[in-house]
């Protein structure tokens, strides 16, 4: 039983206050579009966003790939990060679901016109024509790093100049948010579409939510149908959303501050030569990589067997998030834990 679970930040329960507000969600059937706290959570993000319509539904994975779906055609090839969620955390759903190939550039941070521009694909007798652009922000395999409005306002204006359409990712958007200071509508402005996560920071225990114009959330929601995600009384899930976007968003610096916390103590643990490495100055939001000089998976069989969850992303390389159930007291004695470790390695 794992009494500190690093592992990610989808492990989190739902607190008291947040199962209440499930209990007391007024619902009806969403199929039939009656279930009126679904109705308000999709207006509310949207109202957030600054976006004309969302659509609820399960997973981050399903908002993401009907977002695809409903930018392209098969044989279309999507521009996207290297290392994204969408390319290798989501099984392949956009060739088997809507035909299309990705091509991988780098971190979007690192994007510059011409990077971009060389890329994309021309709509000609051999290719695969290039029609859509994917950013996640915050970028997981990326360490959590947050993508700049300007670099994402320079991305859009290379995308608008080729006539394609930008899909945001974003499903740590609320964390880009909280580290830049500003509100979720200042990074959304540039993009098409987004979806957004209920069930990582914002500690819900499922559901995302896809956003953009109201034609293509219209057909978004025909395919949840035909996706088998078209869900009843499914207020009572968005109860939960809802109760997180309210109450969960104002404490997301407090993962930050944990996570900069145990950044740090993994940098004092590698001065004093453990055997371990961290770059506490790459940590920006809730997620820190770090590596061991063991294999990580001994690493993490060994942690769990003292309480603590830690995940193994490389084969030295260990990955820590923090969340609504992480505290300042679990970080300290996490790496306690982390610290004796070593030693015994």
């Amino acid at each position: 039983m794992l009494k500190i679970d690093l592992r990610s930040d989808t492990v989190t329960l739902p607190t008291p206050a947040m199962l209440s507000a499930m209990l007391a969600a007024p619902v009806g059937d969403d199929v039939y579009g009656e279930d009126p706290t679904v109705n308000f959570l999709e207006t509310e993000v949207a109202r957030l966003l600054g976006k004309e319509a969302a659509l609820f539904v399960p997973t981050g994975t399903m908002a993401n790939q009907l977002a695809i779906q409903v930018h392209t055609r098969p044989g279309d090839s999507v521009l996207i990060e290297e290392n994204s969620h969408c390319f290798i955390y989501e099984a392949g759903a956009a060739a088997a679901l809507s035909g299309v190939q990705f091509d991988q550039i780098p971190l979007a941070a690192q994007w510059s016109d011409s990077i971009v521009h060389d890329a994309i694909r021309s709509d000609n007798l051999h290719s695969a024509p290039t029609c859509l652009i994917v950013v996640e922000n915050t970028h997981n395999r990326g360490g959590g790093r947050v993508t700049r409005p300007e670099t994402l306002a320079r991305v859009a204006r290379i995308a608008r100049d080729a006539g394609l359409a930008m899909h945001c990712d974003g499903a740590r958007l609320w964390n880009a948010a909280a580290f830049l200071g500003v509100t979720e509508r200042d990074i959304a402005g540039p993009f098409d579409t987004l979806a957004v996560c209920f069930s990582k920071g914002l500690g819900a225990p499922t559901g995302s939510a896809l956003c953009g114009p109201r034609p293509l959330i219209d057909r978004a929601r025909k395919l949840r149908k035909r996706w088998g995600g078209g869900m009843r009384q499914s207020g009572y899930l968005a109860g939960a959303a809802l109760f997180a976007v309210r109450e969960h968003r104002a404490r997301l610096v407090d993962d930050h501050r944990h996570a900069r916390l145990f950044a740090e103590g993994i940098s004092q643990l590698a001065a004093q030569g453990r055997g371990v490495s961290c770059d506490p100055s790459s940590v920006e939001t809730n997620l820190v990589y770090f590596d061991v000089r063991t294999g990580s998976g001994e690493f993490t069989a060994a942690a769990a067997k003292h309480g603590l969850g830690l995940g193994a992303v490389g084969p030295n390389r260990l990955r820590a998030v923090t969340h609504l159930g992480v505290s300042r007291s679990d970080v300290e004695q996490s790496l306690t834990i982390i610290r004796d470790l070593l030693h015994k390695f």
